[in-house]
């Protein structure tokens, strides 16, 4: 049996991901560089990359990738944050993880797969081009 998590430590991630859900880029970049962790996942497996992703702030994802995190990395429902930047329509923050790295053929469904769904021939062009 685990001990319950320390409600500070709690409290504290919790502000940590809500500064990657609002962009506030240079708040995050100070706990980073304090030594949060720049892959850190919530309990739904979401990354700092996926919640700022998802939330169109291509300045913290820059940031976030920058400092190590996964361009990738899935979360506990097959998603990546690529695949959420595509169905939000998030134009630079999909550049932005594109140039960190990411494959538009990772995650279900894939970003290939959502552009396809959402007819983004624009998308899918790009996607190519990687």
């Amino acid at each position: 049996m685990s001990e319950a998590p320390d409600p500070e430590v709690v409290e504290l991630a919790t502000k940590i991901f809500d500064l990657a859900r609002q962009g506030r880029t240079e708040a995050l970049v100070a706990y980073l560089d304090a030594g949060v962790p720049a892959d850190l996942t919530n309990d739904r497996g979401d990354s700092l990359v996926m919640l700022a992703a998802y939330h169109g702030h291509a300045e913290a994802v820059r940031a976030l990738l920058a400092r190590g995190a996964e361009a990738d990395r899935i979360n506990d429902r097959g998603q990546t944050p690529l695949a959420g930047a595509v169905f939000k329509g998030a134009t630079d923050v999909i550049q932005a993880l594109l140039d960190g790295g990411a494959d538009p053929s990772e995650g279900t469904p894939s970003a290939l797969d959502t552009a396809r769904m959402f007819g983004k021939t624009d998308l899918l062009e790009l996607f190519g081009a990687h």
